[in-house]
């Protein structure tokens, strides 16, 4: 990948981060610090961490782990503002938060949260650095293996509203399913009542596997886990179709971001 033609903001950032520097002359030096916002919520954040540093080991060998810059927000103050309406303001915290990533180092900035890129452009405006968005690395996962319909999984606003759906749809070409009145409220009350309090639990571990059996007789030829806690729930052998794990693809695509110049 020529991150020059794939990001511009990337490749300003690296070229920056090189002169801070100077000439490279190892791995080391080479590799970008990955800034994540994460605590929406923390058990979804470790994951995050925890791949990542996996990911970077597995392609540079030896010791190496992850250079990153983390700031974790407390997820009460944000869920207040999602449930009454004030994504400005989730919006302009957010943005806060972003600008301390960027003063710590971070080369390029991953937003730990699916629902929360729904004030991307808002956090986008705070800072320099390139935002890795969530959607676009899912969504290059999901036409790599030449699948066009995929149902959709997440929080409320994430499934209803325009800002994820409309993106996998319009920029990527994807046909895009989400579960029905029902559906929808199950699966988002577990994402906030259970697994963002840590909880795991095998009935609903069912009850999302049955949402997802009824998207694939709808069409779905896969299911994308639109939410970073869910995958704590569900694993891939459970669902009846192909599962797109936006954590784990998210994590991945950081990686390769970050070790791109060091391989």
């Amino acid at each position: 990948m020529n991150l020059a033609q794939h990001h511009p903001k990337l490749y300003r950032a690296s070229s920056a981060t090189n002169e801070r520097t100077g000439p490279a002359s190892g791995k080391e030096e080479t590799v970008k610090t990955i800034g994540l916002l994460g605590g929406m919520s923390w058990e979804s954040t470790q994951t995050y961490y925890r791949l990542i540093n996996e990911g970077v080991k597995q392609a540079l060998g030896g010791l190496h782990s992850a250079k990153i810059a983390l700031y974790s927000v407390d997820f009460h103050e944000i869920e207040l503002l999602q449930h009454a309406g004030k994504w400005d303001e989730a919006g302009r915290i957010l943005g806060q938060a972003a600008e301390r990533v960027e003063a710590a180092g971070a080369d390029f900035f991953v937003l730990c949260t699916n629902t929360m890129h729904k004030v991307a452009p808002l956090i986008e405006k705070k800072i320099a650095i390139p935002l890795l968005h969530i959607a676009d690395a899912t969504a290059e996962e999901i036409t790599q293996a030449g699948i066009e319909t995929v149902g959709l999984l997440g929080t409320r606003f994430t499934m209803e509203e325009d800002f994820y759906r409309g993106r996998l749809e319009e920029r990527h070409g994807l046909r895009v399913l989400i579960p029905d009145e029902d559906g929808r409220e199950i699966v988002h009350r577990v994402i906030y009542q259970e697994l963002c309090l840590g909880k795991i639990i095998p009935q609903s571990r069912d009850r999302y596997v049955e949402v997802i059996t009824e998207l694939a007789n709808q069409g779905a030829e896969a299911v994308i886990l639109g939410c970073t806690e869910i995958s704590l729930l569900l694993e891939a052998e459970s669902c009846p179709i192909r599962v797109f794990d936006t954590t784990e693809i998210h994590a991945q695509k950081a990686v390769e971001w970050a070790t791109a110049d060091a391989r």
